[in-house]
C-alpha cells in the first residue's frame, strides 16, 4: 500500500512538472524575428512568466565572438542571426560629417539559439563608404523558410533561414541608380503577405515592392531626394490596411496593394533623420525625428490624418536611433535632445517627467546627447538596454519612473560624441535575453 501511495504521489509529481513545463513553454515559446520584436512595436505577446531583473543579475548562458554592426540579434525557430561586419582594411573615425572607406565582408551568422553553436554562415564582399561605417544597421527579418538582410549599401538578399542558400539577390542602390544613405541603408524591409517592402530612392522609387520569394518587383512609388532611415510600418485602421512612410520629408499612407497615396502629410527632421516608424494608438498616431514630433488623429473612409499638435523644443521627445512605445494615452521613449527618457502625454504633447537614468545611469534629468535606452514592454512593466549595456527593469507610468532592477549585460564598444555607446536592439524569446556588441553576442537566461 505504501509503496503504491509513493507510485501514485509520484505520478503527481510528474504530471504537475508536465504540466508547469507546458505552461513555461506556452509562456516563453515566442520568437523575435524582426527588428523590434514579433509586432515591430517593441512590445512582448507573451511576458506572464517573465519577472524584472533580479539582484544579482541575470545568469549567462552563452556567449559567441561576432564582428562590428548595429543590427539587432534576432531568433526564430530555435536559431539566432547576428548580421556583422568583418573589417578588412580602412579606419573607422565616426565623423558624421564624413564618409569613411572601408574593405572587408558583411556576414550573416546562424547559431543555435540554446547552445550559441555556429549552425552556418553566409558572407560576401562589400567595401563601404559611409558615415559611421561600423557594420550593416538593419535588422534581418525572418519570414517563413526564409531570411532576408538589407546590408548597409544596399545589398538585399533573401536566404533560406535553415541552410544558409542564396534564394534571391539584388542590389537597391544599383538597381535604382542611386547612392546609398550618408548613414547607410538602415530601413528594416517590411514582409507582407507575398510582397518585401523595402525603401530604395531614385525617381518614382523612393518604395518599392518585391515578391519576397522571387525578388522580382511588383510596384514602385514616390520620389525623393534622400530616403531616410525609416522602417515601413503597416498599420490597419477603420478596416483598412495603410502602408506608412516616413522620408525625410513627409510621412506617407499608402495602398499596400498598389502603391497608390491614401495620404500625405509634411514633416522634416534635422539632418534627414527619420529614423523610428511612426506609432499609433487607437485613432492616434506618433511620429517623431531629431527636431520634430507630431501627433495625427487618423479617420477613415476614405483613410485621413488630420495634424492635432507639433512637439516644441521642451514638449513630447524627439527620437534618433531609437524607438518609442505608445501605452494608454501616453508616449514613452528616448529623446535624443536632452539625453533622457521622457513620458509625454499623447493629447498635447507635454512632458509629465523626464531622467536619465535608464540612459547613462545617472539619476538627472538631463543626459548626454542622443542618449540611448531600447524599450521592451512586458505585460506590467518594461525591459531597457542603456547605452552604457545595462539591462533595466521598470514600471513607467504618467507619474514616475520606478526602476526594480538592473545589471550590466554587455560592454558598449562603438562611440558616440567622444563617449563609449552601445547602439544595437536587444532580443527577448523563449524566456532569453540576447545582446551583442562589435565584439561578441550574449545569451542570459531572463525567466527564472
Amino acid at each position: 500500500m505504501k509503496h503504491n501511495r509513493m507510485q501514485r504521489l509520484g505520478l503527481g509529481l510528474l504530471a504537475f512538472s508536465l504540466a508547469n513545463a507546458c505552461c513555461a513553454l506556452n509562456a516563453f515559446g515566442q520568437d523575435w524575428p524582426q527588428w523590434n520584436g514579433e509586432n515591430r512595436d517593441g512590445v512582448l505577446s507573451q511576458s506572464d512568466g517573465l519577472k524584472p531583473v533580479p539582484k544579482q543579475g541575470l545568469k549567462l548562458l552563452w556567449k559567441q565572438p561576432v564582428g562590428l554592426g548595429y543590427a539587432g540579434p534576432v531568433v526564430a525557430n530555435g536559431n539566432v542571426y547576428v548580421f556583422d561586419y568583418q573589417l578588412e582594411s580602412g579606419q573607422i573615425t565616426n565623423n558624421p560629417g564624413n564618409r569613411d572607406k572601408l574593405t572587408g565582408q558583411e556576414r550573416l551568422i546562424c547559431m543555435n539559439s540554446t547552445s550559441g553553436e555556429v549552425q552556418w554562415t553566409h558572407a560576401y564582399s562589400r567595401n563601404y563608404k559611409l558615415s559611421f561605417p561600423g557594420g550593416p544597421r538593419a535588422t534581418p527579418v525572418v519570414s517563413g523558410d526564409h531570411v532576408y538582410l538589407l546590408g548597409a549599401e544596399g545589398d538585399l538578399v533573401c536566404l533560406d533561414a535553415k541552410k544558409g542558400d542564396v534564394v534571391w539577390q539584388r542590389n537597391l542602390s544599383s538597381d535604382y541608380k542611386t547612392t546609398s544613405p550618408i548613414w547607410g541603408h538602415a530601413a528594416v524591409p517590411l514582409v507582407l503577405d507575398d510582397q518585401l517592402i523595402c525603401l530604395a530612392g531614385g525617381k518614382g522609387s523612393l518604395v518599392v515592392s518585391l515578391d519576397r520569394k522571387t525578388g522580382k518587383e511588383i510596384w514602385r512609388t514616390l520620389s525623393g531626394e534622400e530616403i531616410g532611415y525609416c522602417p515601413p510600418a503597416v498599420i490597419d485602421h477603420g478596416g483598412v490596411k495603410q502602408l506608412i512612410i516616413w522620408d525625410p520629408e513627409m510621412v506617407s499612407s499608402l495602398n499596400p496593394k498598389d502603391g497608390s497615396v491614401y495620404w500625405q502629410q509634411p514633416l522634416k527632421p534635422d539632418y534627414g533623420m527619420s529614423v523610428a516608424p511612426p506609432i499609433v494608438e487607437g485613432n492616434l498616431m506618433f511620429v517623431a525625428g531629431e527636431g520634430v514630433s507630431a501627433m495625427y488623429e487618423l479617420s477613415s473612409n476614405p483613410p485621413q490624418a488630420k495634424l492635432l499638435w507639433e512637439g516644441e523644443s521642451k514638449t513630447s521627445l524627439g527620437l534618433s536611433n531609437t524607438a518609442a512605445i505608445f501605452d494608454k494615452g501616453y508616449v514613452y521613449g528616448a529623446d535624443f535632445q536632452s539625453g533622457a527618457l521622457v513620458c509625454a502625454r499623447a493629447t498635447d504633447g507635454k512632458r509629465m517627467w523626464q531622467t536619465a537614468k535608464p540612459t547613462i545611469g545617472v539619476d538627472r534629468e538631463r543626459g548626454l546627447s542622443n542618449g540611448s535606452a531600447y524599450l521592451i514592454k512586458a505585460k506590467d512593466f518594461y525591459f531597457m538596454l542603456s547605452e552604457t549595456g545595462d539591462f533595466i527593469s521598470a514600471k513607467l507610468s504618467p507619474t514616475a519612473y520606478e526602476e526594480t532592477g538592473r545589471f550590466h549585460a554587455i560592454d558598449p564598444t562603438n562611440t558616440a560624441n567622444g563617449r563609449k555607446a552601445l547602439w544595437t536592439f536587444p532580443a527577448i524569446a523563449d524566456g532569453r535575453l540576447y545582446v551583442r556588441n562589435d565584439q561578441e553576442i550574449r545569451c542570459f537566461e531572463l525567466a527564472r
